[in-house]
């Protein structure tokens, strides 16, 4: 037994050694969540108390649940929450099936050069700052020198210029349009890496029974790209409650506050400009448990529909 212990334990070693360049390639990786993730958790305890700097968190007073009774009863909660889901939802209606169909356009293009200049061009967006992306929305938008009432303006579909921005109408087309522009690019790396794992012998296999390259999209590609869209799928409805603060921030105003407020920035004004630190707490609390709950709910649905599209 002894022996056996001792032969497991030397092979754990052998194995730690061959794959030790990974764990230093994973480290800062690690460093950075634990740092960011899981050393500010104790601070949850401040929706639960009623806070006062001076006093810190733990010589504060507990509150129960009274912060959270706040949240439920205040009247811009429930309209900062629909805002929440409903634009996460039209997010995720138009993202989702326009990045499958982009992907599967650029992997059939049968020029590499133009292939790689299209995947290029189209991940480029990814690495700009929300704040570069704001700033030329609204450039782009401006009633005084934007091209696009420039153009419109020009043929005759306005008679004047139209300030965009400040349309409450307008707003949600303006994000879902920047947002699938910013974030496609990403999507389609993670997509094209799937892709490029498929066995080439399956579309010489369907290509011999005839398959048209329709036929192998179908067939090959979209069942072998499943479990990585299940992923991504269900990593997304865990997010229909958690709008990112930037692309909000960067582009919304008080004019469209009725339309674009959400719970991220309803918790950054609430906590860092109006000081109510307990009372954002609680919210960014209840945002951060919908999210698993429904990251766990989607899962479990995957795992019921095939084990192999679950992420845990």
């Amino acid at each position: 037994m002894k022996q056996d212990a001792s032969k497991k334990r030397n092979e754990r070693m052998k194995q730690m050694r061959r794959y030790l360049p990974f764990y230093f390639f994973a480290l800062p990786a690690i460093v950075l969540l634990i740092l960011f993730s899981y050393m500010p958790m104790p601070g949850i305890a401040i929706a639960f108390k009623d806070f006062k700097m001076a006093r810190g968190i733990w010589g504060s007073d507990w509150s129960g649940f009274k912060q959270f009774q706040k949240v439920f009863t205040d009247p811009n909660f429930s309209r900062v929450l629909l805002n929440t889901v409903k634009i996460s939802l039209l997010s995720l209606i138009t993202s989702f099936p326009v990045t499958i169909a982009f992907t599967l356009m650029v992997n059939e293009l049968m020029n590499l050069k133009f292939k790689k200049v299209v995947q290029t061009i189209t991940y480029m967006p990814h690495f700009l700052s929300w704040v570069v992306v704001g700033t030329f929305v609204y450039q782009m938008l401006s009633p005084t020198n934007g091209i696009v009432n420039a153009v419109l303006v020009g043929l005759g579909i306005f008679e004047k210029p139209l300030y965009f921005m400040v349309q409450q109408k307008m707003f949600i087309p303006i994000y879902l349009i920047v947002n699938l522009w910013k974030s496609t690019g990403y999507s389609i790396v993670i997509y094209l890496a799937t892709i490029s794992g498929i066995d080439t012998q399956l579309y010489d296999a369907v290509m011999i029974d005839g398959a048209n390259r329709f036929q192998k999209i179908l067939y090959v590609t979209l069942p072998a790209m499943m479990p990585t869209m299940c992923t991504m799928l269900i990593l997304s409805i865990g997010s229909l409650i958690s709008v990112g603060f930037d692309p909000i921030f960067n582009l919304y105003n008080d004019a469209v506050y009725s339309t674009s407020d959400v719970i991220s920035t309803f918790v950054y004004r609430k906590g860092l400009i109006e000081s109510q630190y307990a009372f954002s707490t609680a919210v960014g609390l209840f945002q951060n448990v919908v999210s698993l709950l429904l990251v766990m709910l989607a899962n479990w649905f995957a795992r019921k529909a095939n084990p192999e599209y679950r992420i845990i």
